[in-house]
């Protein structure tokens, strides 16, 4: 179902958790629940994922993360802000201590001028540290392309966030 390049950057995602005793939760919107799927198709997944939010609508971001309407409706579903509520939200709403977020316009259509298809928004909070964020442009992929890319990206930036490499640059 996974690329093994996707299974392999999952299972290094589920050792680094083991080794530093984290919990993980996910908040999904364009991506669907991939990330959590991936994670939890590797047998033995469920000492390190602790929950998974998939919030496609604004409602649900409102609603299962606490993202604040007026955030949303100020930035729009897919920006910085609200990537980062929702990680945050993810902690707050979870047993977790790590928590990735993704928004994003996956296409094929729904895109505009300042948020075009293929604009991904991904954030990663852990408790104690700063939250990280990422903003990637992937392009008019096609919509698998697209989300498949998303994923990858998440999880590196889950590794950036619990190995420190964030806050050595």
């Amino acid at each position: 179902m996974f690329s093994p390049e996707l299974t392999l950057d999952a299972r290094d995602i589920l050792d680094l958790c083991r080794k530093q005793g984290l919990k993980l939760a996910t908040a999904e919107s364009c991506t669907g629940g991939l990330i959590t799927a991936l994670l939890t198709s590797i047998a033995g997944s469920s000492d390190v994922v602790e929950r998974g939010f998939v919030t496609y609508s604004n409602e649900a971001k409102t609603e299962m993360l606490g993202v604040a309407a007026a955030k949303i409706a100020a930035n729009g579903a897919v920006s910085e802000i609200v990537a980062r509520a929702m990680a945050e939200g993810a902690l707050a709403a979870s047993r977790a201590k790590v928590a990735v977020s993704v928004t994003g316009v996956a296409g094929p259509g729904g895109g505009s001028r300042q948020k075009p298809v293929g604009l991904v928004h991904i954030a990663c909070a852990q408790v104690g540290l700063p939250t990280l964020h990422q903003r990637h442009e992937f392009g008019d992929l096609g919509r698998d392309d697209i989300r498949r890319r998303a994923v990858h990206a998440a999880l590196a930036l889950v590794r950036e966030q619990i190995t420190g490499a964030g806050l050595l640059g």
